[in-house]
C-alpha cells in the first residue's frame, strides 16, 4: 500500500478501529486481569478468556491444543469464503511472574487505566498486542468482501520458556497454524518494524580445583581463579568478526537513528556482533578456604552470520586448553530473519507510515520471540508491537494511543 494512498475501504477500517477504542481497552483489561505467569507456564484460565474474546467474531472457528496439562494454545480461523493466502497473527498468552508486589501503585492484575495508560503484569508483553490482533481480525471479519483467503490467530503458551510447547508445538502439529506470512504483536515500538532477531546460546562453565587452607594457597588450586580465566576467554568471543548478509547490515545501518533513540545508543553494534553476558557465578564455601568448585552461566547472543554450531566450536577452541574446565550448552536457537524487502515487511512498514504519519524504521530485534519458530518453518514474519514500559517490573504499562495505532497497523497490513 503506497503511503500516499488511503482508499475508502481502508479509511473505513481505520475509523472503525478508532470507534472501537473502548472495546480494545476492555479486551486488554480482560486479558491482564487473569494471571498467566511462566513459571509455571499454565495458560488454562487465560486461554478461556481469550477464547471468549475470539468467539465474538462471527463465523470464527476456534480449536484448543494442550500438549501438556495446563499449557493451553488456541488456533482461531476467520475465512473470507474465497481461496487466497493465509495471514497469521501470533501472540503468547504467558507472562513474566508478578514478583514483589510492593512497588505497584495498583494491583498487578488490575488493568487500571490512568493518564492514557493501561497498567498490569503482561500488558506490554504481550496482552495488549494480542488484543490489537484480535480487534484487527474482528474488523476484517466484518469486511470479508474486501479480501480473500483467511486470517488465523495462534495464541500460545510457553513462550517465556522458549515456546516448544506453545508456538513450536502448533507449527509442528497443526497445519493451519502455518501460513503465507505472520505478524506478531510482541513488544518493541510502533516506530520500528522488526524483521529478524539474534540467536541465543546459554552455556554453563564449571571449574575444578584442589582444596587447601587460604593461608596455604601454594598447596591448592583455586577453582574460582580457573573459572575467571575461562570467563575471560568467553568474553573474547565478542571480538569474532561476523559477516551478515548485505541486506541485513544495510537495514541495521539505515534504522540506527530511529531505533537507537528508542532502544538506546549502541543497539546497532549489539545487533551486528556477538555479546557475552556472564549472568551467574558461584564458588567456594569460605574466604579462608581454597575453592574446589566454581560454576558460571552465560547468555551469548549471536548475530545473523554465525550459527550456534560455529560458536560452540569457537568456545571449544577457547576453553579446551584450560585445565580443570568443563562446559556444556544449556539452551540454543539460531539467529533468524525475514528478507527486509519481503512483501510482509513492506506491508507493515507502509501501513505504519500511513497510521503514524512518518516512516518507521525497519530493523532486527535484539531479544528473542516466537517469531523464530515461524521463520524456522519458512513463514515470513515481522514483529510489530507496543513500547514496553517497566516490563517485568512494578507498574508495567502501555500507552493507549500506541495500542490503537498498533491495532490500525495490524488491520491495514493484514488487508494488504
Amino acid at each position: 500500500m503506497p503511503t500516499s494512498e488511503m482508499t475508502a475501504d481502508r479509511a473505513a477500517l481505520i475509523a472503525k478501529v478508532v470507534r472501537n477504542r473502548p472495546r480494545l481497552i476492555e479486551m486488554t483489561q480482560a486479558l491482564v486481569r487473569v494471571a498467566s505467569p511462566n513459571p509455571p507456564s499454565n495458560t488454562a484460565e487465560i486461554a478461556k478468556v481469550a477464547e471468549g474474546l475470539l468467539a465474538t467474531i462471527p463465523g470464527i472457528e476456534i480449536r484448543r491444543f494442550e500438549p501438556e496439562p495446563g499449557i493451553c494454545n488456541l488456533v482461531a480461523r476467520v475465512s473470507s469464503g474465497r481461496p487466497g493466502r493465509r495471514l497469521i497473527f501470533n501472540g503468547h498468552l504467558d507472562t513474566f511472574p508478578v514478583g514483589d508486589t510492593a512497588g505497584w501503585n495498583d494491583p498487578p492484575l488490575s488493568g487500571a487505566v490512568r493518564d492514557g495508560r493501561i497498567y498490569g503484569r503482561g500488558v506490554s508483553d504481550m496482552k495488549g498486542g494480542i488484543a490489537a490482533s484480535i480487534l484487527a481480525a474482528a474488523l476484517l471479519a466484518d469486511h470479508r468482501d474486501a479480501w480473500s483467503g483467511e486470517i488465523v490467530l495462534t495464541l500460545a503458551g510457553d513462550e517465556e520458556n522458549m515456546g516448544s510447547l506453545g508456538t513450536g508445538y502448533l507449527l509442528e502439529h497443526v497445519p493451519e497454524a502455518r501460513g503465507d506470512a505472520n505478524i506478531c504483536g510482541d513488544v518493541g515500538s510502533p516506530m520500528v518494524v522488526r524483521f529478524g532477531e539474534k540467536g541465543l546460546l546459554w552455556i554453563e562453565v564449571e571449574a575444578a580445583g584442589k582444596p587447601a587452607h587460604g593461608a596455604h594457597v601454594h598447596k591448592g588450586i583455586n577453582a574460582i581463579d580457573r573459572l575467571r580465566t575461562a570467563l575471560d576467554r568467553l568474553k573474547d568471543l565478542e571480538k569474532i568478526a561476523v559477516s551478515a548478509p548485505t541486506a541485513v547490515l544495510e537495514a541495521i545501518s539505515a534504522a540506527g537513528d530511529i531505533s537507537e533513540r528508542l532502544s538506546g545508543p549502541g543497539e546497532s553494534a549489539t545487533l551486528r556482533g556477538i555479546t557475552v553476558n556472564i549472568g551467574t557465578m558461584e564458588g567456594g564455601t569460605s574466604p579462608n578456604l581454597v575453592p574446589v568448585h566454581a560454576i558460571a552461566r552465560a547468555d551469548i547472543r549471536l548475530p545473523v552470520g554465525i550459527s550456534t554450531a560455529e560458536l560452540e566450536a569457537a568456545i571449544g577452541r577457547a576453553l579446551s586448553p584450560l585445565d580443570g574446565i568443563t562446559w556444556r550448552a544449556i539452551r540454543r536457537f539460531e539467529p533468524n530473519f525475514t528478507d527486509p524487502a519481503h512483501e510482509i515487511v513492506a506491508c507493515v512498514r507502509d501501513a505504519a507510515a500511513k497510521v503514524l504519519g512518518t516512516r518507521p524504521a525497519v530493523n532486527m530485534r535484539v531479544g528473542g520471540s516466537d517469531s523464530r519458530w515461524y521463520r524456522m518453518h519458512g513463514v515470513p514474519t515481522v514483529v510489530y508491537g507496543l513500547t514496553p514500559f517497566n516490563m517485568g517490573g512494578p507498574d508495567e504499562y502501555i500507552l493507549i494511543d500506541e495500542l490503537v495505532a498498533v491495532a490500525k497497523v495490524h488491520t491495514l497490513a493484514a488487508l494488504e
